[in-house]
């Protein structure tokens, strides 16, 4: 459920953020074109956002009609770089979330956060081939 999703995140638990995605789940970063099929790259990729956004809040959540499509709005720093944005979500019929989009604003924020995923990127390919 995204109830349970938005409070793994702001509890900054991992462990709970890997538990609301579906195993098929297919995340789609802003900073990278090729999407990241399966939970084990997706819970990964996360634990790095954990790592890397400082003061992340939400600030609104949207609601599409059925319950099945969400979006969440953000706000974040990354170092001294303001950080907006939102995760866009969409829950399989077990409530899990199947499709994760994340997109950022402005684009100096988009650059901080390639460049510290970047710096992430060997550490989350260790964490996904753990499982």
């Amino acid at each position: 459920m995204v109830i349970d999703f938005r409070a793994a995140v702001e509890a900054r638990d991992p462990d709970a953020l890997a538990a609301t995605l579906a195993d098929n789940v297919v995340f789609r970063s802003p900073v990278a074109f090729k999407p990241y099929p399966g939970k084990a790259i997706t819970a990964a990729i996360l634990r790095g956002v954990l790592r890397v956004f400082e003061d992340f809040r939400y600030v609104r959540e949207l609601s599409g009609e059925g319950g099945r499509d969400h979006a969440l709005v953000f706000e974040a720093r990354i170092g001294d770089v303001a950080v907006e944005g939102c995760d866009f979500l969409h829950l399989d019929e077990r409530g899990l979330i199947d499709d994760f989009t994340v997109m950022v604003r402005p684009l100096s924020a988009a650059q901080a956060l390639a460049a510290a995923m970047a710096a992430q990127f060997e550490q989350i390919q260790r964490e996904a081939s753990a499982g």
